[in-house]
């Protein structure tokens, strides 16, 4: 290699560590609670609902490998077997334990709204996007949006975003066993 695509290199990896050095840690387990009441957990569900959690499957089972075609569309067939209240009912727990029954209810208030459905709606049934979906609010629905405790129940579920994507492929695996 020569001397600049060693230097470039060098400095990569030094970013890639400091980047990594000033990451904030994850919440430790314990400070979640271990058995969420069974009004978080149904408040879960009900955000599921509102999400369509069932089109977020699908989306989770078209993005994962499979080895041929042919498993690809065995896959999406078994899962659009599965009635949405049973994905709903089996992420439940999972998302109670990653978000509050507060941002939970926020959230489900929120995709219930008008320009929630249309939020999802683009999610769902538009193309492929580099920016993802691309939907106006109002000046109402913007001061809606604006509230303190739905800026706060968003941010808490986006950190969720990661942790329940995993729960969906670890679902995923089992249907696809069935």
């Amino acid at each position: 290699m020569n001397v600049m695509k060693r230097l470039t290199l060098a400095a990569l990896i030094a970013c890639a560590g400091a980047a990594h050095a000033a990451a904030p840690a994850p919440a430790p387990a314990a400070t979640r609670s271990a058995a969420p009441s069974q009004a978080h957990v149904q408040a879960a569900y009900n955000l599921l609902a509102a999400m369509q959690a069932e089109k977020m499957m699908r989306m989770t089972a078209g993005a994962s490998r499979y080895p041929t075609e042919a498993a690809r569309l065995a896959v999406m067939d078994k899962l659009l077997k599965v009635p949405p209240a049973t994905i709903y009912q089996k992420l439940a727990l999972p998302l109670a334990k990653l978000v509050s029954e507060e941002t939970a209810l926020e959230m489900t208030k929120m995709y219930s709204s008008p320009y929630g459905k249309r939020l999802l709606h683009d999610t769902y049934n538009s193309g492929p996007s580099m920016y993802g979906p691309v939907t106006e609010a109002s000046k109402a629905e913007r001061a809606e949006l604006a509230r303190p405790a739905l800026v706060k129940a968003g941010k808490a579920l986006k950190e969720a975003e990661e942790p329940l994507r995993h729960e969906m492929f670890v679902l995923l695996q089992e249907i696809n066993r069935k």
